[in-house]
């Protein structure tokens, strides 16, 4: 199993737990808000580059 693979295991596992644990609007403000504030930690410059192959991506 690849690295990736367990780090996404993991984040189903935590997912469920927090679903179980707390309300759901809590844990619907986690998953949102952590990606969120991750894009939003990023320089001017990272995010550019995050846009440009993403948009790449896409287009394939």
């Amino acid at each position: 199993m690849s690295s990736n693979a367990k780090i996404a295991v993991g984040g189903v596992a935590v997912g469920l737990i927090l679903l179980l644990w707390l309300p759901w609007w809590v844990s619907f403000l986690i998953v949102v808000g952590v990606p969120v504030a991750a894009y939003l930690a990023l320089d001017p410059s990272q995010r550019r580059r995050l846009r440009r192959v993403t948009r790449k991506e896409i287009g394939r």
